[in-house]
């Protein structure tokens, strides 16, 4: 079951015209809440070309989020997320210094990235759009994730927990993040395009 879901239609006439409205799913009510994502099974991470041959991956470490779903009325859901640029981490500590450095994130006079959703939309059974408002380095633009509902839960814990999976693209260039390097045979060691994606894991609060 997709967490914007409808259990069934039902059709009304109003005026001559075929009205359609829609039941909320008992269950997908139930999900109605706030969320706290659980960073220690979460993962905010990219995929960026190097070299224009192959790519790069790497994740923050650091990040905290909320998330709000209103299963009565799923544009009224929202998301807010708090990433550490500091946390960066692709496998390699001199790369890992440079993207902190004043080439890319500047992470001492820019410690966070940041996400505010603006609106929500169902696109399928299982999935969604979020769109939202990033920020890094005092840029703010707007940015789409499509995401997909991977269930819910209960943990041996008793937390409620939902789940979700999602990427998007983005032009870093948009952010002020333009260091590149030349390659002999052409082309630039680092593609303008990164792929941001989002691995959610987030517990219901009381």
């Amino acid at each position: 079951m997709g967490i914007f879901s409808r259990r069934s239609q039902n059709v009304n006439v109003q005026d001559g015209a075929a009205v359609a409205t829609l039941e909320v799913d008992p269950a997908l009510a139930a999900l109605t809440g706030d969320y706290v994502i659980d960073a220690a099974h979460s993962s905010i991470g990219f995929t960026v070309r190097h070299a224009m041959v192959t790519n790069v991956r790497g994740a923050f470490s650091g990040h905290e989020g909320t998330l709000h779903l209103d299963g009565a009325d799923p544009a009224r859901s929202t998301a807010a997320i708090e990433v550490k640029i500091a946390s960066v981490d692709t496998g390699i500590a001199d790369r890992d210094a440079h993207l902190r450095g004043g080439d890319f994130f500047d992470a001492e006079a820019f410690p966070l990235m940041t996400f505010r959703s603006t609106a929500a939309a169902t696109l399928g059974a299982d999935t969604y759009r979020v769109t939202g408002d990033l920020t890094i380095k005092d840029v703010t633009r707007p940015l789409s994730i499509d995401l997909e509902f991977n269930g819910s839960a209960t943990d041996p814990y008793g937390n409620e927990r939902i789940g979700f999976e999602g990427s998007a693209e983005i032009l870093r260039s948009d952010w002020g993040l333009t260091w590149n390097a030349a390659l002999e045979a052409g082309g630039v060691m680092v593609s303008d395009k990164v792929k941001l994606t989002f691995d959610i894991s987030a517990i219901k609060q009381a």
